[in-house]
């Protein structure tokens, strides 16, 4: 399982707190793998980017107008996150129903 983020992201260690199996992707480092992220934009589309993120309140108007996949390969940070990958599964963020779907009851009622 492969959970990307990046390392000083207070929800990504969460995440990897609850997933000790999960390996940690570092994406202002390591970035996405081109297969990866192709399949997060046709399963999640515009919701992986992060509108509400610091790096987008800074980017002009023209550079918000990109497509999702040149926005996030330019500025990686962009991504919501974490994005994990398990197996042929994808998850994004780490709300209740991604808690419930990958630690199973463990996330309470339903």
């Amino acid at each position: 399982m492969e959970l990307y983020g990046l390392k000083t992201c207070d929800t990504c260690r969460k995440a990897l707190k609850s997933l000790p199996d999960a390996q940690l992707v570092d994406v202002r480092a390591e970035g996405v793998p081109e297969p990866v992220l192709d399949r997060a934009l046709e399963r999640f589309g515009d919701r992986l980017v992060n509108t509400r993120s610091t790096t987008w309140r800074g980017l002009d108007e023209a550079e918000r107008a990109r497509p999702p996949r040149e926005l996030l390969a330019r500025h990686p940070a962009l991504m919501k996150r974490p994005l994990i990958v398990d197996g042929d599964e994808m998850h994004l963020g780490w709300d209740k129903s991604v808690q419930a779907a990958l630690l199973g009851s463990a996330g309470g009622n339903a």
